[in-house]
């Protein structure tokens, strides 16, 4: 026996292939299909670069910061003689790759009549480079030679102090010196060894790295250190390994992890993303009115086929499904051409990085682009639904044509 719906499939593809005579025929269809068309490509674009935006300040702020900090609340304070056992400790950890001391204070640097306000941290650079990535960023000279008598400038940085390889720079402390005199700010000139970029804009014009004994004479630590980085496996299972660690080092310890450390950027960017995809889905819905107004006016110019059909023997359930397929093929085809645009679209802005940004506003220098798969279901189902609610009053109004009436005045 027949499929009875591929009998109403072919009567909506032939209508489809052969629409309506003259131009405003043409041009109605031709504004339904392109309106889905662009609602579809500029909802997976905006979200390619929502997604890319988030993923790729995430990428390069744990490029530089490690995935969980752990402090001690006691006044004491961790010290470098206690750490290689608080580090075993946390090291034990199933979840845990590596952990590095380090030391973190705001300073003046000061070159010539140059000065500027940064942060410095302090490290041991073969652990830090364990729990970071901040051996892929340099661009003028090596971390090797970050002894204690050197610095390593962020690009912006080190632009705001005209400072190249081998400049002296004047690190002055907010922590005071006692002289016979009175008390100075600590001061210590060191030797600029090498110049990194991150390509975050924040990390940049404002961190600088320096030796863990630098810092701690910087800030008259002595052998305190401020805290622990610790790099995890997976970074989806932060707040497991922070629990686990909490569990192992107990009360006496605070621990932060990058995601409470950025908290609100990554809610910014993540309500930014669903503000973005309801705002541009009301182009697709707009666009669908396309389509209603579309089929209503195939519906009257369609009216004396409607009655032969009918009188035929074709039902309302028919009528009704030919009107429905043929709404639903302008807006598959707006679908599928709206997917097609976007996602090349994304792909080739994203390869070529097409479109640049201003790095001091934008945390980056071009614009990232980031297809999910999730996001084009999501995209393409939300566009389906629309178009398939928006089929269904035409349809519906066609299908209760009267035959005979149809037959008459046709």
């Amino acid at each position: 026996m027949q499929n009875p719906l591929s009998f109403e499939f072919f009567i909506a593809s032939r209508y489809l292939i052969r629409r309506r005579k003259g131009l405003f025929a043409f041009v109605t269809t031709t504004i339904a299909v392109a309106g889905i068309t662009l609602g579809v490509a500029a909802l997976i674009i905006t979200l390619a670069v929502m997604s890319g935006f988030h993923n790729e300040i995430q990428k390069r702020i744990l490029s530089v910061q490690t995935h969980i900090i752990a402090g001690s609340k006691e006044t004491a304070g961790l010290t470098l003689n206690n750490y290689t056992t608080v580090s075993s400790r946390i090291e034990k950890i199933k979840d845990v790759c590596a952990t590095s001391p380090f030391v973190y204070g705001q300073i003046i640097l000061r070159k010539e009549s140059s000065t500027s306000g940064a942060i410095i941290k302090g490290i041991v650079y073969n652990k830090e480079k364990e729990v970071s990535d901040i051996q892929k960023y340099i661009s003028l000279g090596d971390w090797k030679n970050l002894d204690d008598q050197g610095i390593v400038l962020g690009k912006v940085l080190a632009k705001n102090l005209k400072a190249n390889l081998g400049d002296r720079i004047v690190l002055i402390s907010p922590q005071e010196l006692n002289v016979s005199f009175g008390s100075i700010p600590r001061m210590k000139v060191l030797t600029v060894t090498g110049i990194f970029d991150s390509g975050m804009y924040e990390y940049d014009a404002n961190l600088a790295y320096v030796s863990i004994a630098s810092a701690q004479d910087a800030f008259a630590m002595k052998n305190n250190i401020t805290a622990i980085g610790v790099k995890i496996r997976n970074i989806n299972n932060t707040p497991t390994a922070t629990k686990e660690i909490q569990n192992v080092l107990g009360d006496k310890f605070w621990l932060q992890t990058w995601q409470t450390m950025n908290k609100n950027l990554f809610s910014a960017l993540k309500l930014e993303k669903i503000m973005m995809f309801i705002i541009l889905t009301l182009i697709v819905l707009v666009a669908s009115f396309n389509i209603i107004s579309n089929l209503l006016l195939f519906a009257i110019e369609k009216i004396r086929d409607i009655g032969v059909l009918s009188a035929l023997g074709a039902t309302k359930k028919n009528i009704y499904r030919i009107f429905m397929f043929e709404g639903l093929f302008m807006g598959g085809l707006g679908i599928t051409l709206g997917t097609l645009i976007g996602c090349t679209i994304s792909f080739l802005v994203n390869k070529y990085k097409l479109i640049k940004l201003p790095p001091d506003v934008y945390y980056l220098d071009s614009v990232p682009l980031q297809l999910f798969f999730s996001d084009i279901v999501i995209i393409v189902l939300s566009a389906a639904l629309i178009v398939f609610f928006s089929t269904i009053y035409p349809a519906k109004k066609a299908s209760n044509t009267d035959p005979l009436e149809a037959i008459r005045y046709g």
